[in-house]
C-alpha cells in the first residue's frame, strides 16, 4: 500500500510538473477557480474523468442497497432543489425580471401532479418527499413572480 501511495505522489507531482510546463495558468489548480476552466478541453477531460469515474463506483457497488438507495436519493434530491439557485437570486435582487407567470405556473402544475403521481402509485418514500420539496420551492418562486412583480412588466405576458 505504501508503494502504491508512493507511486500515485509521484504521478500527481509529474502531471503537476507537466502542466505547469504546458502553460497552464496557476489558477487552474487553486479549488476558488474550480468551474472558470482555461480551455474548453479541460472541462471535457474533467467532464469525461468524473463520469468514468461515476461509472467504475457504481459498477464496484452496484449489489450494495445502500450505495444504490443513497445514489437513487442523491439523484431525486439534487432534481427538486433545482429551483433554489433562481429563489436565492429573485431574493438576492427583490426582482424577477424576466420570468414569466405561465412558466412559473406550468413549472408548479407539473411537479404538483408528478408529486401526485408518486404518492398515489406508493413510489419509495424519497420520490414524494423530494416532489413535495420542489414543488414547495416551486410556490415559493411562483409568490415572489406576485411579491416582487409590482408593476407593468413584460414577465406577466
Amino acid at each position: 500500500i505504501e508503494a502504491d501511495m508512493l507511486l500515485a505522489f509521484r504521478l500527481g507531482m509529474w502531471i503537476c510538473r507537466e502542466w505547469k510546463d504546458m502553460g497552464y495558468p496557476q489558477e487552474d489548480f487553486d479549488p476558488k477557480y474550480f468551474w472558470a476552466w482555461s480551455r474548453f478541453l479541460d472541462y471535457i477531460q474533467f467532464c469525461l474523468s468524473f463520469t468514468m469515474v461515476c461509472l467504475l463506483v457504481t459498477y464496484l457497488l452496484i449489489d450494495s442497497q445502500v450505495f444504490v438507495e443513497t445514489l437513487g436519493f442523491t439523484a431525486v434530491l439534487i432534481e427538486a432543489m433545482l429551483g433554489v439557485p433562481q429563489l436565492c437570486r429573485n431574493f438576492k435582487n427583490k426582482s424577477t425580471a424576466g420570468m414569466s407567470v405561465k412558466m412559473v405556473l406550468m413549472w408548479t402544475l407539473g411537479d404538483i401532479f408528478k408529486t401526485a403521481y408518486f404518492i398515489i402509485n406508493a413510489t419509495p418514500v424519497q420520490f414524494w418527499v423530494c416532489g413535495a420539496l420542489q414543488t414547495c420551492i416551486d410556490v415559493a418562486i411562483f409568490f415572489q413572480v406576485f411579491t416582487y412583480g409590482k408593476g407593468a412588466h413584460e414577465k406577466y405576458s
